[in-house]
């Protein structure tokens, strides 16, 4: 028999092995910044172009390496965190598996300068899909230099299932600032194509957070804090109030590397429990130091997930943590029966003394006397005692009783009565469906606050009012924006948005779309958008909603450019903007809104391509009662 088993080449092993770690351009970005961060850099600078597929490149002031150490670098398990199997359960860095370079390099051009301290010249060393091209000596400043290019250059199929630019630089910015939020003793800088995005000095994790989120978020902020002999736990969570409920920042760390764990963030939310708005999830950033023994990290490929020897334990003290910090500052309400809030002296008051009342007495004041008693420093006035004849007739005729049958001809205020379910004003004149509808003044009645139910000639049709009122705005956001026909309404207070750096960059790539829609904007200050003006449908509280919906919706799949984006733009306005279930119409808006939505394109399905409407027939409806 022939045999039929056989090793692999070494070429083919790598790109396997690169698969597991190496999944898109932030997986290479993770990998590099935990290395520079392993070798203790200070400040590590990222520059990445056309969201990392033709450029990822670390430049840190680290350790540095030899000729040798760079060399081995590239092979595959070659590491200097760990010797034996045992270090595997007690570790304090973040790359220990040997995989990533060699993984790195097996998928794309890699090019490495690096020279550690003391040393005069340094090492220049090019690798391309596992070969080195060249090791020679340079001349580099002390740390490492390593320049990833060409992403996937040996793998088409790949590279071809990478997303959109937009939506690879969202996972990148992602990472860096998972990264960026463990080590905020580090300088970090992010730049994508020649522009800067972040520039974060080294500072406390306040500073860190706020350089990250926002100048605005300062206020938002809850510190979190208590240590144990289990875990020591620290941080911050968001006040409730500013809660989202399309997105929320949700970072857990543990002994400084970000993991994600839906059992800690049941704890978290258990502790928010009655305090979020409906559908909030709350935002938190929490540090967790644990005895590196009691956690295995080396669960997962992108070390993201940690198994803890008991889950338990830390899901009671994390819930209680996070619900005492809310207490302690007035987040929550909490019940001490030793503190009266009412004696609670005002700031205002605490240099003030307690002045003596001052009473004035009347010693004239005679209440039997008739006459008025004259004011302090007053002449006394003459008096007239008011005219008290005839006081009886007020009370006449509230004893008189309604003759018997007279009470019917009461009338009394009540609310305007609708028509009835069935007498309406006859036949509509509208065509049977598959056909336009014509406008006419046919009753329409709502169910439940959720659907509309009107007639047509064959029967009847029920309406799903959020579903059709979806359609209706689409089509008509779309109309607006392809020819740029929408009107604006101006405020007279121009709105301050608050964004991060990534999300103004996406909210200027869609500024022409959302002109288009009737927003109008202003300047971009720091890290706030000024809104001047807004659709005539939208309301200015409805701004900021409609904005972090659409933000939500478009950062994680937004097309490159053309009409795909200005379909999705529509789409999340009109999801945003549309009436929903449960909101309770007038007869008026109930029939403009069936009338519009026949009046569309494809009146029978919602942008998401969910059935708008049903018709029932009248031989349905006889069949019911057979």
């Amino acid at each position: 028999m022939v045999d039929i088993i056989k090793l692999l080449p070494d070429h083919v092993a790598n790109q396997i092995a690169a698969g597991e770690v190496v999944q898109r351009p932030a997986s290479v970005v993770k990998e590099l910044l935990e290395n520079s961060i392993d070798a203790g850099a200070q400040n590590i600078k990222l520059i990445v172009k056309d969201a990392g597929k033709t450029l990822v490149q670390i430049i840190d002031d680290g350790k540095g390496m030899s000729d040798t150490d760079a060399r081995m670098s590239f092979e595959r398990h070659a590491t200097s965190k760990i010797t034996n199997a045992d270090d595997l359960f007690n570790l304090t860095t973040k790359g220990f598996r040997g995989e990533a370079l060699a993984s790195i390099a097996a998928v794309a051009h890699v090019d490495l300068k690096t020279r550690p301290e003391g040393s005069d010249v340094g090492t220049h060393i090019m690798v391309e899909g596992s070969k080195v091209i060249e090791q020679s000596p340079c001349a580099t400043p002390k740390g490492t230099s390593l320049a990833v290019k060409n992403l996937f250059f040996n793998i088409p199929a790949r590279r071809n299932f990478l997303k959109s630019n937009n939506v690879e630089m969202r996972h990148i910015i992602d990472e860096f600032q998972r990264v960026a939020l463990a080590h905020p003793d580090i300088g970090m800088q992010l730049y994508h194509n020649d522009g800067e995005l972040f520039h974060l000095a080294t500072g406390n994790l306040k500073q860190r957070i706020i350089g990250i989120f926002g100048g605005k978020t300062n206020e938002k902020l809850v510190p979190v804090d208590e240590e144990t002999d289990i875990v020591k736990i620290g941080g911050y969570v968001v006040k409730p109030e500013f809660s989202k409920k399309t997105r929320g920042e949700q970072f857990f760390f543990v002994n400084d590397r970000f993991i994600k764990s839906a059992y800690l963030n049941h704890a978290v939310s258990a502790a928010f429990e009655g305090l979020l708005p409906d559908r909030a999830r709350a935002s938190y950033f929490l540090y967790l130091d644990v005895d590196p023994g009691s956690i295995d990290i080396n669960i997962h490929p992108t070390k993201t997930e940690i198994k803890f020897d008991d889950e338990h334990a830390l899901y009671a003290m994390l819930r209680s943590t996070v619900k005492h910090s809310l207490g302690q500052f007035n987040i929550a309400p909490v019940l001490d029966f030793e503190r009266d809030q009412t004696l609670d002296t005002p700031y205002n008051y605490k240099d003030k003394f307690a002045a003596v009342p001052k009473i004035q007495v009347d010693r004239t004041f005679n209440p039997f006397d008739n006459v008025a008693p004259p004011k302090k420093g007053a002449q006394r006035p003459d008096y007239e005692k008011p005219d008290t004849q005839g006081w009886e007739q007020l009370y006449e005729g509230l004893r008189k009783e309604l003759p018997q049958g007279e009470e019917s001809k009461v009338t009394y205020e009540s609310e305007q009565v609708t028509g009835s379910l069935f007498q309406g004003k006859g036949a509509t004149s509208r065509n049977e469906l598959g056909t336009s509808f014509a406008k006419t003044d046919a009753t329409t009645y709502q169910l439940q606050n959720k659907y509309i139910v009107t007639t047509i000639k064959s029967g009847m049709v029920v309406v799903h009012q959020h579903r059709a009122h979806q359609r209706v705005l689409y089509e008509e956001l779309l109309k607006n924006i392809t020819l740029a026909s929408s009107v604006s309404q101006q405020l007279l207070f121009p709105l301050a948005l608050s964004y991060t750096p990534s999300e103004l960059a996406l909210l200027t790539q869609l500024k022409e779309g959302l002109e288009n829609t009737g927003f109008v904007f202003g300047a971009v200050k720091d890290d706030a958008l000024e809104v001047t003006g807004i659709p005539t449908a939208l309301t200015e509280a409805e701004v900021p909603i409609i904005i972090e919906q659409l933000l939500s919706d478009l950062e994680n799949e937004v097309p490159d450019v053309g009409f795909s984006q200005t379909d999705a733009l529509a789409k999340s306005m009109a999801k945003s903007m549309a009436v929903k279930s449960g909101e309770p119409l007038d007869a008026t808006s109930r029939e403009h809104l069936v009338n519009s939505l026949f009046a569309c394109k494809e009146p029978t399905v919602s942008p998401g391509h969910r059935t708008t409407f049903v018709t029932i027939s009248s031989d349905e409806l006889e069949r019911k009662f057979q």
